[in-house]
């Protein structure tokens, strides 16, 4: 540890142009290497830094933390990338990085320009606040910190040296947290062409659309990719119901990969049914059938109806956005899961998933826990399992880890 926090030095590129003090006893965290300053955590700011300059962190008493960006708009005052006073927030690192990220994958095997992969995952990658997303030959850019906004040209730049795409797509953060990010970025073609229409990946042998003008999150659910394949070895010869199906990815790797005896998905949106039609017509899965209807209310007249179904897959969409909405998002949990237990038959099959990142694992599985009791049935927990692997999550930001999929028995 340094004693004295570096002078700061606005005209050498990556150095800081102020420092960022902490109160007493709220270093702990930084020095475990956290990469998120809340406001909270400020003491003071010595010298006059501008929104995504380099900032150095230092204890109250001076001792050099670490070195970050700064955004006063945002309760995350600083970001912080670098954890010794020698490593420069310039160009080359962000290349660096860039390029150890694209590597990584390339070892995973998912380099494969047929097929899509996560390439940057934020704070799993040292890139706090950037997702980057390849299907295949374009580039999905999603930007949740302005410090990696006003970075945005080194990194297409990178990003054009280590893939050197057709095209690179930029997705705008969600609504909510552009606004307290101060993120003022519109979807639109930031480097070369953008495809005429969607776009179409191959995962895991199955073929599947995307629409990288309009779909969520920067297209398609990524993280999915090996729980779908996971879920499916169970589906075989099920009737099988999949909840808030999006664009089918759980349902066709049932129809198809595992030989379920039908398939019925639902979604809210029209526009994920229509795209959940098209990838069973392009896999042949002639035995799923669609639905666009409200997917709550489906759910309960299904109960109602008194049907019975070998295997369901929950995958709703995300329930807590915040800490403070955990309560209610258990809830919503309870009550959807306690709905599908009692419409799953004797040792039936339950997939249900969890994308909010504040509802832990722990939180997940006591919910089902609560769930077995209410409904008087045991839930067997076969296999809990997270994002694939091209989400890595950082030890230092454990808030990465937002996915559970739990695969599961009820006797």
């Amino acid at each position: 540890m340094n004693d004295v926090s570096p002078l700061v030095d606005a005209a050498v590129p990556g150095l800081p142009t102020a420092t960022v003090v902490l109160k007493p006893k709220r270093a702990r965290p930084f020095f475990g290497r956290h990469p998120w300053v809340l406001d909270s955590a400020v003491a003071k700011v010595e010298g006059g830094p501008a929104d995504g300059d380099v900032v150095d962190l230092t204890t109250h008493d001076g001792h050099f933390v670490a070195r970050g960006l700064w955004n006063s708009q945002s309760r995350i005052r600083v970001r912080l990338y670098a954890f010794d006073a020698a490593t420069k927030l310039d160009d080359a690192l962000w290349r660096g990085r860039i390029a150890a990220a694209v590597a990584l994958r390339r070892s995973l095997g998912l380099d494969d320009r047929t097929g899509a992969a996560r390439l940057v995952n934020s704070e799993g990658d040292d890139l706090s606040g950037l997702i980057v997303d390849r299907y295949g030959e374009y580039l999905a850019v999603q930007v949740t910190a302005l410090a990696m906004a006003v970075r945005l040209e080194t990194i297409c730049d990178a990003l054009d040296a280590e893939v050197a795409p057709r095209g690179i797509l930029l997705r705008g953060a969600e609504r909510g947290l552009a606004k307290l990010e101060g993120l003022a970025l519109a979807d639109r073609l930031i480097r070369g062409t953008a495809p005429s229409g969607p776009i179409f990946v191959v995962e895991h042998g199955l073929k599947f659309g995307v629409d990288l003008a309009e779909g969520q999150k920067t297209g398609y659910y990524l993280d999915q990719r090996d729980n779908r394949q996971a879920a499916a070895r169970h589906a075989r010869g099920r009737r099988v119901l999949d909840m808030f199906c999006y664009s089918g990815g759980f349902a066709v790797a049932c129809a198809v990969s595992g030989g379920a005896r039908s398939v019925l998905a639902i979604d809210t949106s029209e526009k994920a049914a229509a795209l959940a039609r098209a990838n069973a017509g392009l896999n042949g899965a002639a035995n799923v059938t669609v639905e666009a209807v409200d997917a709550f209310e489906k759910l309960d007249a299904l109960a109602a109806a008194g049907e019975r179904f070998g295997m369901i897959v929950l995958d709703p969409p995300k329930f807590a956005r915040s800490r403070a909405a955990v309560d209610d998002a258990l809830r919503a949990y309870h009550r959807i899961n306690r709905v599908a237990v009692g419409l799953l038959e004797p040792g039936g099959i339950l997939v249900t998933c969890s994308c909010s990142g504040s509802v832990t694992r722990d939180h997940f599985h006591q919910m089902l826990s609560g769930v077995a009791q209410r409904a008087g049935r045991s839930i067997q927990i076969l296999e809990s399992r997270g994002a694939a692997a091209d989400h890595p999550v950082s030890v230092s930001c454990l808030e990465g880890e937002y996915l559970t999929c739990v695969i599961a028995r009820v006797p």
